[in-house]
């Protein structure tokens, strides 16, 4: 009883008296990894360390291709640069001038866009309804899935001769070339985006009763919408590149043809033209993509933006 007593006082005698415990320290420093490091820096006046990649600037993206252009210019004007190999770029724009004012690029850049956007917009409502069907039911995608993943590991060129023999050499097999290489990145890219979504949305959903529709436009669209955009920007390239192989099969215009034609009689500057008319179209296809895609996505905050 004697010692329950002692302990008691003890334990509530004030700091500095003879028996009471000691004084706890309050100068220990704040753990670097700790909550309170941040307030701390806030209130020392430091800011925080910028961890992402930084503000955008305006048509930053157009930094790289100048850098291009300027280390192809100096080579060509120091005479780095074979002129009979590759033509320097004041060739190239002499000859492009010829070709603008003779109406020469510009109806052979009309008729390539035309196939393009045609191989585009069949290959994307392909590529959706393909989603739709594999993505929404079990049996769609035990029909649908495979056959497009062995797709995936076929290149398009090599379903060329088939698709000559079946369709002949004319605009269909063109357009049908394009389409299957954009259909195949807007339903891979899309369906995992699909099959991605939580499924405890899903749950919430079935919990909410919600209609078919609604469950549609509620939830399975928001989620798969980023992965679409993604297989949309891989197709504006695969339509590019179906454009240039389809065009030199037995083609009689398009920038493709014009090329072709140009390497017939060792005209780099043409074939120069031409890779550059490519080059300007899949880059602005992907610009307005990309622009299209944040305004679609405007809720979302990633560090793209």
């Amino acid at each position: 009883m004697s010692e329950t007593l002692s302990r008691a006082r003890t334990a509530t005698a004030p700091p500095g008296t003879p028996g009471a415990p000691p004084r706890e320290r309050t100068d220990r420093p704040v753990p670097t990894g700790s909550g309170a490091a941040p307030a701390e820096s806030a209130r020392q006046g430091h800011r925080p360390r910028r961890l992402g990649p930084g503000r955008a600037v305006p048509f930053g993206r157009l930094i790289g291709p100048v850098l291009l252009v300027g280390v192809w210019w100096l080579s060509s004007a120091l005479g780095y640069l074979d002129p009979r190999v590759l033509s320097g770029p004041g060739t190239v724009l002499a000859t492009a001038s010829d070709l603008v004012s003779t109406g020469r690029l510009q109806d052979n850049a009309l008729v390539s866009l035309q196939r393009a956007a045609l191989g585009l917009l069949f290959g994307v409502l392909a590529g959706v309804l393909l989603v739709v069907v594999a993505g929404l039911s079990r049996s769609g995608e035990y029909l649908v899935d495979g056959p497009l993943q062995i797709k995936r590991a076929i290149p398009s060129l090599a379903l060329l001769p088939l698709l000559i023999l079946w369709l002949g050499i004319g605009e269909q097999m063109k357009v049908t070339v394009i389409a299957l290489g954009v259909a195949v990145n807007v339903y891979i890219n899309t369906y995992a985006a699909l099959t991605g979504i939580d499924g405890r949305h899903v749950q919430l959903a079935e919990s909410l009763r919600l209609g078919r529709w609604t469950f549609l436009h509620k939830v399975v669209a928001p989620g798969a919408l980023p992965g679409f955009f993604v297989g949309l920007r891989l197709g504006v390239t695969s339509a590019f590149l179906g454009l240039i192989v389809v065009e030199q099969v037995n083609a009689t215009s398009g920038i493709g043809y014009m090329m072709f034609q140009a390497q017939q009689y060792a005209q780099s500057d043409v074939i120069i033209v031409g890779l550059v008319a490519y080059g300007i179209f899949g880059y602005a296809s992907d610009a307005l993509v990309r622009i299209i895609e944040r305004r679609a996505l405007s809720w979302r905050h990633t560090l793209a933006r």
